[in-house]
């Protein structure tokens, strides 16, 4: 990371530079050895009496005192990942929406309201794809009480990492006092070789409807009811897939939503018992034969940003992080 003019370090960002991308250097933490530095690389989101606020590609905000900063610099925003399909964040933001629908909306200016009786925090947050209408606060008041009257906690799901992603409304929100619950990764990839032939697709039963054998592996549903079933059947053009079990439980589930040229994986579980058996690719193999036929080319999933071992899996079959993607929680 080059910060030096002429072999000397220089700090050339300023608050004017608030929404860039950045890279500085500063000092070491307190208790680090003696001219120890850290360098970091973010959207720097506030820079507000004497404190920078930046805002990592994961979504992790670090705080910078001005007084420790040794260079700064703003850079070229990330360039364009070459590994799989194009996508805008907007484009992908909006497909996925509308894979795993609430049971109830309400718009908010480019806001949308989403509630399904407590299933998924996906469901059941504030979806920001646009301006409010109404400055923030007044935003998060409406958010608030339009969850409080559902009795539900009330969420906003923000991105960061792509561009046109929300750095600056996840820093507005933890300086609000919103607190990040949860985080994923959403990756990209072609749909045509994850459409593996060889990896067992006989295996694989499918269906346009989730049975009561498939609810019971999926580990998200206690008892299921109908608003459940209607979150999981939402979708331009929804395929359940499973392995049947010994015990008439499946040994393997997943789920796609094909949408124009996007198809969605979700709910991709495997028995604990079973697992490294090819059965996490057979059932994804068998919904992207299916995904093709009906048009697709592109495909996306999501996996928690702690889910080393699903992490693995995608990245070989050719998976790429596009974005991620935070719930934030209030109350």
């Amino acid at each position: 990371m080059e910060f030096t003019a002429g072999g000397r370090l220089e700090v050339r960002i300023t608050p004017s530079d608030v929404g860039k991308r950045v890279s500085v250097r500063r000092l070491g933490d307190p208790g680090s050895p003696k001219g120890t530095f850290t360098d970091t690389v973010g959207i720097l989101t506030s820079w507000t009496d004497g404190v920078l606020l930046i805002t990592r590609r994961t979504g992790e905000i670090v705080r910078v005192a001005e007084r420790t900063l040794v260079a700064g610099k703003v850079v070229p925003a990330a360039p364009a990942r070459r590994r799989g399909p194009a996508a805008g964040f907007g484009e992908l933001a909006r497909v996925q929406a509308r894979a795993w629908r609430p049971t109830e909306s309400e718009p908010l200016g480019g806001w949308t309201l989403r509630a399904a009786r407590g299933f998924t925090r996906r469901a059941n947050s504030a979806l920001p794809l646009g301006d409010p209408g109404v400055p923030l606060d007044e935003a998060l008041a409406r958010v608030r009480a339009w969850y409080g009257r559902r009795g539900l906690p009330p969420r906003v799901q923000a991105a960061t990492g792509a561009e046109g992603t929300q750095e600056d409304l996840c820093a507005a929100l933890e300086e609000r006092g919103w607190r990040r619950e949860a985080s994923a990764e959403v990756r990209i990839g072609g749909l045509a070789p994850v459409a593996d032939p060889d990896a067992g697709t006989g295996r694989v039963a499918l269906s346009r409807t989730p049975d009561a054998a498939w609810l019971r592996r999926y580990r998200r549903v206690g008892e299921p009811g109908p608003h459940v079933v209607r979150v999981l059947s939402s979708g331009p053009s929804v395929w359940f897939a499973s392995v049947a079990g010994a015990d008439g439980v499946p040994v393997a589930i997943g789920r796609c939503v094909v949408d124009g040229r996007w198809a969605g994986f979700t709910a991709l579980e495997t028995d604990p018992a079973h697992r490294r058996q090819g059965l996490a690719r057979a059932v994804t193999a068998a919904l992207a034969v299916r995904a093709l036929e009906e048009g697709a080319s592109a495909a996306w999933l999501q996996v928690g940003a702690d889910d080393d071992a699903a992490r693995a899996l995608y990245d070989g079959m050719g998976f790429a992080v596009h974005h991620h993607y935070h719930h934030f929680r209030i109350g």
